[in-house]
């Protein structure tokens, strides 16, 4: 436990951005505990809570990214006391000795992501050095969005495309933070976006790997990922995701059965269906398919 955990950070709005599906399981016990994410990449996250000092002294060899659930955040780093509150974000650099404990008679629940620094060094345009962010209590809701992105459903698996944008955006909060700025190029590959863009529409109800899209295009994936979202507002994995929701859509007005839409658009199971459905649309896609179907039959009426 001492070797993967830190601890210290916050965060309230951050996570209500992100969904708080799961978060209360371990708030809500009063016992201290940890939950661990399936790792992807070699990145992994977990989520924890406990009372009074959590962690000894201890280093990682990974950068350490976490969002505070509730409580005080108290720990020693680079021979300073820090303290972080629900709303801050926690950076600790890869190597730094630090301990974790709770500052409150009320505990401490956070969510965490060990980042190792070869993933960011895979998404930089261009990299000196790792990044370092000499505050490692900061606020920044650009970053919060993203940490709260990639931790908001610790239970599942981070998939290919989701992953490649995550690490690119941290890499660039990590770079705004540090005052080590890249030196990107303002030229876009419109033609590699657009024939990612035009194969994605033509798999959205299959899952679609990076390496794919490399191959297609000729651009590594972090590159990609970066052009994609400055020629279309969007990553790649969120593009995909639209195009499997506009097909479930187009299914349900027709009266289709939700497990079936689930599958067919390209959704591991109809939970994970119904948590991205209301996400975007603000409602279930039974309800939806409620409101659509019956106003259908009524125009055919």
């Amino acid at each position: 436990m001492k070797s993967n955990s830190i601890r210290g950070y916050a965060e309230t709005s951050a996570i209500a951005v992100g969904g708080t599906e799961g978060l209360v399981r371990l708030c809500n016990t009063g016992r201290d505990g940890i939950v661990q994410a399936p790792p992807s990449r070699g990145i992994e996250r977990i989520e924890a809570r406990f009372s009074g000092q959590g962690f000894e002294p201890h280093r990682h060899d990974t950068y350490a990214l976490g969002l505070t659930l509730s409580g005080v955040q108290t720990f020693r780093y680079r021979g300073a006391s820090r303290f972080s509150l629900p709303g801050n974000i926690i950076i600790l650099h890869p190597d730094e000795v630090h301990d974790g404990a709770a500052g409150t008679d009320s505990g401490l629940s956070y969510r965490m992501l060990y980042l190792p620094p070869e993933r960011l060094i895979e998404a930089a345009d261009t990299l000196r050095s790792l990044p370092f962010v000499a505050d490692p209590v900061i606020s920044d809701v650009t970053f919060q969005r993203c940490l709260a992105e990639a931790l908001c459903q610790i239970e599942t698996r981070l998939d290919d495309l989701q992953l490649d944008d995550l690490i690119g955006r941290f890499a660039e909060g990590l770079d705004r933070h540090s005052g080590q700025k890249s030196r990107t190029s303002n030229r876009i590959a419109v033609k590699a976006v657009l024939l990612c863009r035009e194969f994605l529409q033509d798999n959205c109800d299959r899952v679609v790997s990076s390496g794919e899209l490399e191959a297609i295009c000729g651009l590594d994936r972090y590159t990609l990922a970066r052009h994609f979202r400055c020629l279309l507002g969007t990553s790649p994995h969120r593009y995909l995701l639209m195009r499997r929701l506009d097909k479930a859509k187009a299914w349900l007005s027709k009266g289709a059965d939700l497990a079936d839409v689930a599958v067919s658009s390209g959704f591991a199971d109809q939970a994970h269906f119904t948590r991205h459905f209301k996400k975007t649309f603000g409602m279930t896609p039974g309800h939806w398919k409620g409101l659509t179907f019956a106003a259908s039959r009524r125009v055919a009426i």
